[in-house]
């Protein structure tokens, strides 16, 4: 299979998501629910427009597939709607939260032990299959778990928190595969700031900062180019990809946060959490490993 747009789309959506720590280091003097307050309204804004002006038949899709469902399954679509936006919302401000105020590697970490805690979940809500390398993969990775938990239990429970905040919304979307993805996705952001838009004073809180042009400025950068056009590129790859491979390559994210979070940040990490460390990267290798995977006719590209 050669290399081709898609690919290409895939590759360019998560190096970009790999370098969020920017514009969130940016921002640390704000607290952590007013970035989140205004990126989900800025992306919520920008998605309302797109959708508007190139994704009607999207909209409309969406609505005539909702009204031939039911009275079970739009119960189910409106459930699995709020849920995810209110996992996103969770999943955001935890991930922001632990880049501006913990470290960058507890939020690489997370997204580590993401995709092989929603293959657990794949496995004990959807009945999704698991060959014998992932299962070894899941043990490696509690015990990397036990590691960094051991060294840092505060630590550890943040990246928990966010891996299985993202790990459940990701099980929310395969449960509403038909829908279009963008569709859902501004419904979930618009259902988010339904709940926090009115309450800003107490969503935000007494730290509440000024807001100023150089806040809007990241912001706008925040909700623009890591949020919509990463996913627009990952949606368009997911045209022509297999999942697996697009799963393979997210692992680009973690690790570019990982080499800015040392080289760049000057964060360190203790002898403990670099053996738990290269025991999720090993984890990852070996998930990813085609052992008893059925082989299927490569098409030509």
């Amino acid at each position: 299979m050669k290399f081709n747009r898609y690919h290409g789309a895939a590759i360019s959506a998560f190096i970009i998501w790999g370098f969020i720590p920017f514009p969130l280091k940016a921002l640390t003097a704000f607290p952590s629910s007013q970035i989140l307050y205004f990126r989900i309204l800025v992306a919520v804004l920008t998605l309302l427009v797109i959708s508007g002006t190139t994704r009607r038949e999207q909209w409309q899709q969406t609505f005539r597939l909702f009204k031939a469902q039911g009275p079970v399954e739009k119960r189910r679509f409106i459930i699995y709607t709020l849920l995810g936006g209110a996992l996103l919302t969770i999943n955001w401000l935890a991930f922001i939260y632990v880049v501006n105020h913990v470290d960058i590697q507890t939020g690489s970490f997370s997204y580590l032990l993401c995709p092989i805690l929603t293959a657990v979940l794949g496995f004990l809500i959807l009945h999704e299959h698991l060959r014998v390398n992932q299962w070894i993969s899941v043990a490696l990775s509690l015990m990397s778990c036990l590691l960094v938990g051991t060294d840092s239990l505060y630590n550890l429970l943040f990246s928990l928190l966010i891996a299985a905040s993202y790990a459940f919304y990701l099980i929310t979307q395969r449960l509403l595969k038909e829908y279009d993805k963008i569709v859902l996705l501004t419904l979930q952001l618009l259902l988010a700031f339904a709940f926090i838009g009115p309450s800003y004073p107490w969503f935000v809180g007494a730290d509440a900062q000024p807001v100023t042009a150089h806040f809007m400025g990241q912001i706008v950068l925040l909700s623009w180019l890591f949020t919509v056009i990463p996913l627009f590129l990952n949606l368009y790859a997911l045209k022509e990809l297999k999942s697996a491979t697009v799963g393979v390559l997210m692992y680009l994210n973690p690790i570019i946060n990982f080499t800015m979070a040392f080289l760049y940040f000057g964060e360190v990490a203790s002898q403990q959490k670099v053996i738990a460390y290269g025991v999720i990267f090993l984890s990852v290798v070996l998930y990813n490993l085609p052992i008893g995977k059925k082989q299927e006719p490569q098409a030509s590209a």
